[in-house]
C-alpha cells in the first residue's frame, strides 16, 4: 500500500512509471524511512482524531448538567449519548490523568471541543457560564417573555417558565436582565417579580396608586391595555380617562389591544368575525376590564392609568401615521374615521 502511494507521488513529479518503480527498488534505506514516515503520519492522524478532534455531530450551544455524586463512567456515557465525545473508554482514561473525578455543575459548550478538552474542563470545574443579557420589552406578555428567554438562554425550560409566569401576568417587570444559562425558570420569574415590587413600592408610584384608589390588579390591567393602545404618556393619560369613563357608564371598552393576547400572537382579522370571539378578554363582547393584564406594563403606563386626564371624549382612533383623534360623540367619531382612515 505504501509502495503504491509513493509511486503515485513520484509519478506526479513527471517521472515515468518505469522510473518510479526502478527508484523504489534501488533505494531500500530511503524506502524504509519513507515507509516509517508515512506509517507514522497515519498513526498521528488517528491519534489526532481520537484525542483532539470533536465529533462531527457535536451539539454546539448546549448545556451539560453534572449532578453531585455522579461517577466518571456515568458522566462519560451521558457525554457519549449527547455526541460530545467519541468514546466512553477514552474519556475515562483521559479523566484519570486529570485526577479521576468530575466537578458537579453546569457546563456551557458553545463550540466543538476534543475529548481531552472536555475531560480537563470537567476535572477543573471550568463551567464557562457567561451571564446572558436579556431585554424584556415594555408590555410583553408572559408568552412573549418565554419566547425571548427560549432564544437567549441555552436549553431553557420554556414550558415550566410559562406555566409559572402566566400566573404572574402584569407582575413581570420589563427591564434589562442578566441571567446565567441553565437558570431555573422559577428563579427568573422571581427576579422579574422582585424587580416589579421594587419599582411599584417606590414613593412616587406607590403614592399615585394609593391616591387614585383603584385596586392594584385593576390598575395593572388598565396599564397593560394603555401600553398597547398608545406609545406616549400624554395619549395614554387621555385614553385612560376615556376607558375609565366607559367602565363607569357601562359601555364596553372595545379595545383592539386584547386580540393579540386572545389569539396568543397568532393571526386574526377584526373584519371577519374575530370581534365576536368568545373570550373573557374580548372587550367588545364583555363589559368592564378583562380578567387580568394582557401584558407586563411599564411604570409610565401604570402612572398613566392612575393619572387619567378628564375630558368630554368618549371615543378615539389612531390614523395611519400614529396620530390620535378624539371625539365626544359617536357621530364625530364616525367622521374622524372617514376623514383619517377612510372607512
Amino acid at each position: 500500500m505504501i509502495r503504491d502511494w509513493f509511486i503515485r507521488r513520484l509519478y506526479r513529479l513527471s517521472l515515468t512509471t518505469e522510473q518510479c518503480v526502478l527508484w523504489w527498488h534501488q533505494n531500500k534505506p530511503h524506502r524504509r524511512i519513507l515507509q516509517k514516515l508515512v506509517l507514522g503520519g497515519f498513526v498521528l492522524m488517528a491519534l489526532y482524531a481520537l484525542f483532539f478532534a470533536a465529533p462531527l455531530s457535536f451539539p454546539t450551544q448546549t448545556l451539560l448538567r453534572v449532578e453531585q455524586g455522579r461517577g466518571v463512567g456515568e458522566v462519560a456515557r451521558d457525554l457519549k449519548e449527547r455526541n460530545i465525545i467519541h468514546s466512553v473508554l477514552l474519556f475515562e482514561l483521559t479523566e484519570k490523568l486529570f485526577g479521576g473525578r468530575v466537578v458537579a455543575g453546569e457546563y456551557a459548550f458553545e463550540r466543538p471541543e476534543s475529548v481531552v478538552a472536555v475531560a480537563l474542563r470537567l476535572a477543573r470545574g471550568d463551567y464557562r457560564l457567561e451571564p446572558v443579557r436579556v431585554v424584556i420589552s415594555e408590555g410583553a406578555s408572559a408568552r412573549e417573555i418565554a419566547s425571548v428567554l427560549s432564544i437567549q438562554l441555552v436549553d431553557f425550560d420554556v414550558t415550566t417558565f410559562y406555566a409559572e409566569a402566566r400566573q404572574k401576568e402584569g407582575l413581570l417587570f420589563p427591564d434589562t436582565y442578566f441571567f446565567l444559562p441553565g437558570s431555573e425558570p422559577s428563579l427568573i420569574v422571581s427576579a422579574l417579580e422582585n424587580n416589579f415590587n421594587e419599582h411599584i413600592r417606590a414613593v412616587p408610584v406607590a403614592t399615585a396608586i394609593a391616591a387614585y384608589g383603584k385596586p392594584l390588579d385593576e390598575v395593572l390591567t388598565m396599564a397593560s391595555i394603555l401600553e398597547k393602545e398608545a406609545p406616549d404618556t400624554d395619549s395614554r393619560r387621555i385614553i385612560a380617562g376615556i376607558l375609565w369613563k366607559r367602565i363607569e357608564i357601562g359601555m364596553p371598552l372595545q379595545v383592539d389591544a386584547v386580540f393579540p393576547y386572545i389569539f396568543a400572537g397568532g393571526p386574526y382579522n377584526l373584519g371577519k368575525g374575530d370581534l365576536d370571539v368568545d373570550s373573557p378578554y374580548n372587550t367588545y363582547k364583555y363589559k368592564g376590564l378583562p380578567p387580568g393584564p394582557i401584558g407586563n406594563p411599564s411604570i409610565d403606563a401604570i402612572l398613566a392609568a392612575v393619572t387619567p386626564v378628564k375630558t368630554s371624549y368618549l371615543y378615539y382612533l389612531s390614523d395611519r401615521k400614529g396620530n390620535f383623534h378624539f371625539a365626544s360623540t359617536f357621530e364625530q367619531h364616525v367622521k374622524n374615521r372617514q376623514k383619517y382612515i377612510g372607512g
